[in-house]
C-alpha cells in the first residue's frame, strides 16, 4: 500500500508501533485497513497481528519504504493504516478539554481516561488533532477504546449535555479537589497546558484546583487530568 506523511485535512492516519496497532486489531478492527511490516519485523506479536488481521479481513504487506516514510524511530517495525471516522460522544461522564495544544498531553490524557473508564471526550478547539500520529502513538491505541467529538465552542457542548456536573480545574473561586463531592454526569473541565481556562469558567458549576507545594508552580496537563479522573471515578473501584 502506498503511503505518504499525514495529512490533518486527509482521511487516514497511522497507528505506529506494534503495542499500538494491535490496541486496534482487538478494539477498534473496523478503523483498520492495512497493516504494513518491516522486513526485520521478528516480534511474537508477529502471528497473533497475522491471524486478527485474517479474521477481519485486514490487508497486510512489507514495506521498508513506508517506515522512511512515516516513521523514523527505530523500535518502530509495525504500521496501522487508520480510517479517520466523524464520532458523537454518549451521555454520561466527560472529559472536556479545552484548547489542548500538544499531541503526546492529548495522546496520554486518552490513554487515562480509557483506564478510568471515562470514555467520551470532548474536545474545543483551537487544538491538537487527535488524529495525529503522535496523538494515536502517546495514546498507546487508547484512541481505539475511546470517543472523541470536536465542539465548536464550549457553549455548543453544554447545549448538548446540560444534565452534566461541570467541574472546571482551575484557581479562581475555587475548592479543594479532595474536598469536593463530584457528581455524576461529571464534566472534568481541563484548559490549555500553558494558559489554564479562561476566566469566564469560574462562573460555570463548581471550580475545583489540585492543592500541591509551592516548589512547583502548576501540574502538568496529563497528570492534572489524571489526578482529577482518579478523583471522580474512585469510588467504582472502591465498590469492587
Amino acid at each position: 500500500m502506498k503511503v505518504a506523511r499525514y495529512q490533518k485535512a486527509g482521511d487516514i492516519s497511522y497507528a505506529l508501533g506494534a503495542t499500538v496497532a494491535m490496541e486496534y486489531l482487538k478494539n477498534d478492527p473496523q478503523s483498520l485497513i492495512h497493516i504494513i511490516f518491516h522486513p526485520d519485523f521478528r516480534s511474537e506479536y508477529k502471528s497473533e497481528i497475522e491471524e486478527l488481521c485474517a479474521k477481519n479481513g485486514i490487508e497486510i504487506s512489507t514495506d521498508a519504504k513506508a517506515f522512511n516514510i512515516l516513521s523514523q524511530k527505530e523500535n518502530c517495525f509495525v504500521i496501522g493504516v487508520i480510517k479517520k471516522r466523524e464520532q458523537k460522544i454518549q451521555s454520561g461522564c466527560h472529559m472536556v478539554l479545552v484548547n489542548p495544544s500538544n499531541c503526546g498531553n492529548l495522546g496520554t490524557i486518552m490513554r487515562s481516561c480509557a483506564g478510568f473508564g471515562v470514555t467520551d471526550i470532548a474536545i474545543i478547539p483551537p487544538a491538537a488533532d487527535h488524529y495525529d500520529p503522535k496523538t494515536v502513538r502517546a495514546s498507546m491505541g487508547a484512541l481505539a477504546r475511546v470517543r472523541v467529538e470536536v465542539f465548536d465552542s464550549f457553549g455548543q457542548y453544554r447545549e448538548s449535555f446540560p444534565e452534566n456536573n461541570c467541574y472546571p480545574f482551575m484557581l479562581d473561586g475555587s475548592v479543594l479537589l479532595q474536598q469536593t463531592v463530584i457528581k455524576e454526569p461529571f464534566s472534568l473541565i481541563m484548559g490549555n497546558e500553558a494558559t489554564g481556562l479562561p476566566e469566564e469558567f469560574k462562573d460555570i458549576g463548581q471550580p475545583v484546583r489540585i492543592e500541591h507545594t509551592d516548589a512547583i508552580d502548576s501540574l502538568n496537563l496529563p497528570i492534572a487530568a489524571s489526578i482529577g479522573l482518579y478523583e471522580a471515578t474512585k469510588s467504582r473501584f472502591m465498590q469492587k
